[in-house]
């Protein structure tokens, strides 16, 4: 029989973090304890409007840091004083769940936040009040699988983990376990 792969945060949740977040907010039911439910990332590509062909690139990089197809989102009315186009595509996302959430997650605190310029941590108040955390990323090239040389257009990306937990402290607790770094 094969060997089933699980990711290295994966083990550290069912093994150190659910015991130590019971132990802390009380709870009964080894169920009631929040977990990692998806992770959510967003390239916007404005300059999508004036040349349709930075879409495709700005996939071929969503694909290769997030290890699956992304969609590309498109405007839904338009919207002259940007120039916009009902229909016109704006931009692309994925939404990673189970093994790739929990690889990329551990590539996020462990190798691209190492990576970023005058990073100070993260801004404990980038919840919102539903156990969500929401971040950006000014330049998509901090991650690894991105080949600086071949990159001719840099460009942000929003990064949005969503948990199970139902309020902001359970939230912050759990990535603090994940050792997402926090700042004041």
């Amino acid at each position: 029989m094969a060997e089933v792969y699980v990711p290295r945060l994966r083990t550290q949740y069912n093994d150190v973090v659910r015991a130590s977040m019971t132990k802390d907010f009380g709870y009964k039911n080894p169920m009631e304890v929040p977990k990692l439910d998806k992770i959510v990332l967003n390239m916007g590509v404005g300059e999508a409007v004036g040349d349709s062909k930075k879409i495709k690139i700005a996939a071929a990089d969503m694909e290769m840091i997030a290890g699956q197809k992304p969609v590309i989102t498109y405007a839904r009315k338009s919207i002259a004083g940007f120039k916009v186009r009902e229909e016109m595509a704006l931009g692309v996302k994925v939404t990673l769940r189970k093994t790739r959430m929990y690889e990329f997650a551990d590539r996020l605190v462990n190798i691209v936040m190492p990576r970023i310029r005058d990073f100070r941590g993260l801004n404990s108040k980038s919840f919102d009040g539903h156990g969500n955390f929401a971040m950006g990323i000014k330049e998509h090239i901090v991650f690894p699988e991105i080949n600086y040389e071949q990159v001719d257009q840099m460009w942000g990306m929003d990064i949005i983990i969503c948990t199970t937990a139902k309020t902001d402290d359970e939230a912050r607790a759990l990535l603090t376990a994940f050792n997402f770094p926090f700042g004041q």
